[in-house]
């Protein structure tokens, strides 16, 4: 077992089986040195939305409960890189996220709900995982989800 698969399994986390992309895109792209991840939304380890993490935050989804969908947001992407990778020691730094909260009218606090995924980064690689960010509110996202993460990683 490799070393971020064993900080994984610290964390308490077990990686999902990859999403299939539900339109016409790959759920990740090589290109030398970087792997770029589409963007991957909140699924639980069951593969589907929980109802908590379907709508908006700021009306029906609190910050904190987009902060935990973001998390899991960023586990996807993860399951993603694996996929793309096999092993997550061949990341040698996580470049960018890019977030999407759906977001109410006037709410301004999606800074604090993609702390979940940047967080998540920063427990599972350390200082490999800080990375550049932008923070994005939408009206909408695909199925409804309250978060959406993509993703830019430099591997060996």
């Amino acid at each position: 077992m490799g070393s971020i698969d064993a900080r994984l399994t610290e964390l308490g986390i077990t990686l999902p089986q990859a999403a299939a992309p539900v339109a016409n895109y790959v759920p990740f792209v090589r290109s030398g040195d970087l792997v770029t991840i589409s963007g991957q939304i909140c699924f639980g380890p069951d593969g589907k939305l929980a109802p908590a993490h379907v709508g908006t935050v700021g009306e029906g989804v609190t910050p904190e409960v987009g902060k935990e969908a973001a998390r899991l947001c960023a586990i996807n992407v993860l399951a993603q890189l694996k996929a793309a990778i096999g092993d997550l020691d061949r990341a040698t730094r996580c470049v960018r996220l890019g977030g999407f909260i759906t977001s109410a009218p006037g709410f301004t606090g999606q800074a604090g709900v993609m702390n979940g995924a940047s967080d998540l980064m920063v427990e599972v690689f350390g200082d490999k995982g800080k990375h550049a960010r932008s923070t994005i509110g939408v009206a909408g996202l695909p199925l409804g989800a309250a978060v959406e993460v993509e993703a830019l990683f430099e591997v060996a």
